[in-house]
């Protein structure tokens, strides 16, 4: 069976190979992932065979000991091409299996010798020779020579154990094997069904990711305008931009300066109204107070002190006459309200407009173009069609599929007879470890027999029923040894022959690569071929393609075309140049030709309006005198406090009419505060307020606009002469994104068909499953382990014959004994203690007087 599959799989590697399971991912510009269809398979890439494999591994290390030297790669080439030398090349073969050879030699001579010494053994015991007379003399050393017999038997019996459970755990591998192989083919067909399955997908994968290459081309393509255009915007934007936004700042600003100038005229008009009709309602007051004081009232002692303070405050009723006469701003805001006649607002979203343009002006320009670009990429999809299907993976897949289903339909009609060799071997196997085991067991029990019902007061003739079956059951052992051990050596010679071989020339060899090396042999398996694979799948014999690199790289899961060098039929590289296929689409970009002109930033109305800003002199206004009339109060004395106090006093006087008179004139000065005081201090704050912002517009206005006047000049001349440049520069790094996405994807394509499409580690894995796990460790290795168990029993049991038949008079009871003189008689005891110290004048007598002679000649 194993051989089948391994011939199988190595045809499968000649002609045909399978796909593998794990994935391939490539990162492609534009956030693109290729990632290869995985394929999952059941099959175990390595075997474990349990806890036996340490019995196993024993087997090998004796193989090695008596097997040590190398694989005889170059003697097997020389019978493979039928070029042995009987004088040279059988010696080597002979070196080679000397080992071997001396093992069975030694196995056919115990097959020979063990009936023959067994035949005239049991003749001669017959002939009450050899041991066969039932007499036991009695020596001093009889006790010690019993235990050493016993003990010795019992661990040559222990040893003969192992021996046999090695034969038994071997043998119980076998009635596994059947199920084992027929579930690892199992596992391996489905594999290979799979990929049969799994490998045309991978193909179709690969010719769909063509269509998602395109779309995310097509659809940078249509966007040109945002990144083709966008590009060229933002290399514009850093110079454009800033200046720009400056413009802008400063319409804003003449926006600020005409409401500022506005609000101080305003506030200025206020001031020089509020100024003057201050002064004079005050003027009233004051008088009004003086009318009052001249009352006779204030003549009287009491009220003089009284009417005098109020007198001479009457000082501090005078207005901020200053306030009227600050001069207005109407000249510079009539040159403001000029400049605003021009919209410059509208002018820089003008010049905005136009930049902001460029994509759109881009697309505009480049729409034949980016026609041309699309055609030629849909015509790569047609050759990377055609190329796929010129690869020669699908025929090989065509012819994989027949060929499996007939091995597969071989294997399963097999399998009956299969489980009928299984069984006869399992049974076989069991009745060799019954025959082992029964002669141990007969052993086993005439030590327990024996030991158990052994008296040592008893004399021999008088030893008990139990001691004397202890020493059948020995005799029964031996002659059992000697009536199958040396038919069981027969099956151990023959078995020993075979798995040493197979292990020795077939497994270690594989697990090593060794044999593979012999099939890479040039002129090997064909005499005119220099290498055999290239010269059947590739009809060229000179190429060098050889199955140690094929089942290398099928273990390291590389596809069928790196593989089997698949590239000396038909290159994917050239077909699929990527300088072939992307030469055009470079050429329509280089090709790609358009201008961005009238991009003006601000015309000459806006350049005049700035020119004029910096001159409506604003910046002559005296500010410094504005703020220090804006800081005084519109009157020298805060009126509220004015008129309390003056109420105060009056209320200190005792005429209720002046008292009156007065408290009136305070409630007016309260008037004049909250209605003409308080919007002129209102007034105050708006025009420091106004002179603050103008005084800030107005810092180096004329600088400023020239700074702003140059850098438009610059960014109007960089628009205008590096806008070319720019665009040819974008251009090409819009069209290296365009060819980036199908380079990688034509290079992704080559490495998934070179590398990864039909990748053949189910291969390796089967020809591992046939040859390294059901015919070495399925098939060899128990074989190997049950004639190691069985020989090892075997041989121990030449020993066993020995003390057992040595032990069994020990235990058996004797027709004759020697007789001892009961007068001077040394104790058995001290006899059985090994006590030497008799004398031949101790012996009464003995039933046999030549045995008596010959006790005492010993």
């Amino acid at each position: 069976m194993a051989l089948i599959l391994g011939v199988l799989l190595l045809l499968g590697l000649c002609g045909n190979t399978m796909s593998g399971g794990q994935s391939v991912s490539t990162d492609t510009p534009g956030a693109l992932n290729y990632e290869l269809l995985e394929m999952k398979f059941e099959t175990q890439d390595s075997y474990q065979a349990g806890p036996i494999g340490a019995l196993f591994n024993m087997v090998h290390i004796f193989l090695s000991v008596v097997q040590p030297n190398d694989f005889p790669a170059e003697t097997i080439r020389r019978i493979i091409q039928k070029k042995a030398n009987s004088s040279v090349d059988y010696d080597k073969i002979v070196s080679y299996e000397i080992g071997v050879i001396v093992c069975a030699l030694l196995g056919l001579l115990f097959i020979i010798l063990m009936p023959v010494v067994g035949y005239f053994f049991c003749m001669c015991r017959c002939c009450n020779k050899c041991g066969g007379k039932m007499h036991q003399r009695q020596k001093a050393s009889g006790p010690c020579r019993r235990k050493f017999f016993a003990g010795s038997l019992l661990v040559i019996c222990v040893l003969i154990s192992l021996g046999i459970l090695y034969a038994f755990l071997a043998n119980n591998q076998v009635r596994t094997l059947t199920k084992s192989t027929q579930k690892l083919a199992d596992s391996n067909f489905k594999d290979l069904r799979t990929f049969l399955k799994e490998t045309p997908k991978q193909i179709n994968y690969i010719l769909a990711q063509y269509n998602t290459t395109k779309n995310q081309a097509f659809s940078d393509l249509n966007r040109i305008n945002s990144l083709l255009g966008g590009r060229i915007h933002k290399q514009l934007k850093p110079k454009v931009i800033p200046v720009l936004d400056e413009i802008k700042a400063m319409a804003t600003a003449i926006k600020e300066t005409k409401e500022a100038l506005e609000n101080m005229n305003n506030s200025l008009r206020i001031l020089s109204d509020g100024s003057t009709q201050l002064s004079n309602n005050l003027t009233n007051v004051k008088d009004s107070i003086q009318r009052s004081l001249s009352d006779s009232h204030c003549s009287s002692n009491q009220a003089k002190s009284i009417c005098d303070e109020i007198r001479s405050s009457l000082g501090l009723l005078e207005s901020n006459s200053d306030l009227g006469q600050l001069p207005s701003v109407d000249s510079q805001l009539e040159s403001v309200n000029d400049i605003l006649r021009t919209n410059l607002d509208e002018l820089v979203t003008e010049g905005y407009r136009a930049f902001d343009e460029i994509p759109e002006k881009v697309q505009n320009e480049t729409t034949d173009i980016v026609t041309d670009v699309k055609e030629v990429l849909n015509s790569i999809g047609s050759v990377i069609d055609s190329v796929s299907k010129q690869i020669p993976i699908q025929d090989t897949l065509s012819d994989l599929t027949g060929y499996l289903n007939n091995t597969e339909d071989f294997f399963h009609h097999s399998l009956p007879t299969m489980e009928k060799d299984d069984s006869y071997w399992w049974l076989g196997g069991l009745i060799i470890c019954f025959l082992l085991t029964l002669i141990v067991i007969f052993f086993y029990l005439g030590l327990l027999c024996g030991v158990c019902g052994y008296d040592k007061h008893a004399t021999p003739t008088s030893r008990g029923c139990v001691s004397n079956m202890g020493g059948i059951f020995l005799m029964t052992g031996v002659g059992l040894s000697f009536l199958f051990c040396w038919l069981l050596m027969i099956f151990v010679a023959l078995t020993f022959i075979i798995g040493t071989n197979i292990q020795k020339l077939v497994c270690e060899p594989f697990a090593d690569m060794s044999i593979f090396q012999v099939l890479d042999t040039p002129y090997l398996i064909n005499e005119e071929w220099k290498y055999y694979l290239s010269g059947m799948i590739l009809n060229n014999p000179d190429i060098k393609l050889t199955f140690e690199q094929v089942y290398s790289d099928c273990k390291k899961d590389r596809g069928i075309y790196a593989t089997l060098q698949l590239q000396n039929l038909y290159n994917v590289s050239e077909h699929l140049s990527i300088q072939e296929h992307t030469g055009n689409i470079i050429s329509e970009f280089e090709n790609m030709n358009f201008t961005l002109d009238n991009i003006v930033l601000l015309d000459a109305a806006g350049i005049k309006n700035l020119q004029d800003f910096a001159t409506c002199g604003i910046d002559k206004i005296n500010y410094t005198t504005y703020l220090a009339q804006a800081d005084k109060s519109p009157v020298k004395v805060n009126l509220v406090s004015f008129s309390n106090d003056l109420e105060a006093k009056a209320n200190r006087l005792t005429s209720e009419n002046l008292k009156q008179s007065l408290k009136a004139d305070a409630q007016t000065l309260r008037n004049i505060h909250q209605q003409q005081v308080l919007p002129m201090e209102q007034s105050l704050s708006t025009l420091q307020q106004c002179i603050r912002i103008l005084q800030q517009m107005s810092s180096g206005l004329p600088e400023r606009v020239s700074k702003i006047l140059y850098c438009l000049d610059s960014a109007q001349n960089f628009v205008t002469n590096n806008i070319s440049s720019i665009i040819f520069e974008e251009t090409r790094n819009f069209g290296r994104t365009i060819i980036g996405y199908f380079e990688h994807y034509l290079q992704w394509v080559e490495f998934s068909i070179t590398e990864k499409i039909a990748s053949c580690k189910p291969v390796a894995t089967a020809l591992d499953s046939a040859i390294g796990v059901i015919l070495c460790n399925y098939i060899v290795n128990p074989l190997n382990l049950f004639w190691f168990g069985i020989g090892k029993a075997v041989v121990l049991l030449l020993l066993a014959v020995v003390f057992a038949v040595k032990l069994a008079k020990y235990y058996r009871r004797m027709d004759s004994e020697d007789v001892y003189d009961d007068v001077e008689t040394v104790p058995m005891k001290n006899m059985e203690n090994g006590n030497k110290g008799y004398h031949k004048d101790h012996l009464f007598g003995v039933h046999n007087p030549a045995m008596q002679a010959q006790y005492f000649d010993s």
